[in-house]
C-alpha cells in the first residue's frame, strides 16, 4: 500500500518503496475534489468589509481575521491570489539554500542535491493578495525510478492578504541513507485552496548523493 501522510508540518523523503504507480499515471492529488468546500460566490474583500458594518461583533471578528491589512489598498478583485516565492532548504552547519520558484535546473537536470543520511527541513515563503484564501494546502509527492516513495498532504490554513510574505517551515527530517537510497528522484509540488484553485503545480527532479555538492 502506498505511503500517505497528512500532517500539519512535514515534508520528508522516505526510503521505503511502497508504491508501483509511475509519475505520469499516479494521481497525487486524486481526492482533492472530495475535500473541496462548496462556498458561496466570492465577492471583493472591500464589499465584505461593508457587509454588516453596524454589527460590532462581526466587525471585531473581521478586524481580527484581517490583522494589519491596509484596506485602502484592496482591489476590486474577488479571487485571492497566492504567489509561492521560494523554497529554502535548511540544514544544520550549512548555509541556507534559497531556491526561487520556479526552480532552476542545473546541467544535470536537478533543482538541488541532498546528502544521504543528512538532517534537513524545508521552508516556503508566499504572499497572499486581493482576498482571503481559505484552506490553503499543499501536496508533495516523490518518486524514485518510477516508484512512488512519498506522498504528503499538508494543510496550511486560512490567510488574509498582506504585503509581507508568509513563511511556513516543515518539521526537521532525515534523508534516507545507503547506496540504494542515492540517485535521482522526481517530485511534484501543488498548492491549492478550498475552492480548488491551483496556485502552483510544479514538477522537478533532485538528487540524493554520498556527499554534499561543493557548490552548495
Amino acid at each position: 500500500m502506498d505511503k500517505e501522510e497528512s500532517k500539519e508540518a512535514s515534508v520528508s523523503i522516505s526510503n521505503n518503496d511502497t508504491g508501483t504507480n509511475d509519475m505520469e499515471d499516479d494521481d497525487y492529488d486524486d481526492d482533492d475534489a472530495k475535500h473541496m468546500v462548496l462556498l458561496g460566490p466570492q465577492v471583493p474583500l472591500k464589499d465584505h468589509l461593508e457587509l454588516d458594518k453596524d454589527d460590532d461583533s462581526l466587525r471585531r471578528w473581521k478586524e481580527q481575521l484581517l490583522g494589519d491589512v491596509d484596506t485602502t489598498k484592496l482591489g476590486e478583485t474577488a479571487e485571492p491570489e497566492v504567489n509561492i516565492l521560494n523554497l529554502t532548504i535548511l540544514t544544520p552547519d550549512r548555509p541556507d539554500l534559497v531556491l526561487p520558484i520556479p526552480l532552476v535546473r542545473d546541467d544535470k537536470g536537478y533543482a538541488f542535491a541532498l546528502k544521504d543520511g543528512s538532517t534537513y527541513s524545508f521552508r516556503f515563503s508566499f504572499t497572499v493578495s486581493n482576498n482571503i484564501v481559505s484552506g490553503l494546502r499543499y501536496t508533495h509527492t516523490v518518486w524514485k525510478t518510477g516508484v512512488r516513495v512519498e506522498k504528503q498532504k499538508v494543510m496550511l490554513g486560512t490567510f488574509s492578504p498582506q504585503q509581507e510574505p508568509y513563511t511556513y517551515e516543515a518539521e526537521e527530517d532525515t534523508t534516507p541513507s545507503g547506496i540504494f537510497a542515492r540517485g535521482s528522484y522526481s517530485a511534484k509540488l501543488k498548492f491549492v485552496d478550498d475552492d480548488g484553485k491551483v496556485y502552483l503545480d510544479m514538477g522537478y527532479c533532485f538528487e540524493i548523493r554520498k556527499d554534499w555538492p561543493s557548490s552548495a
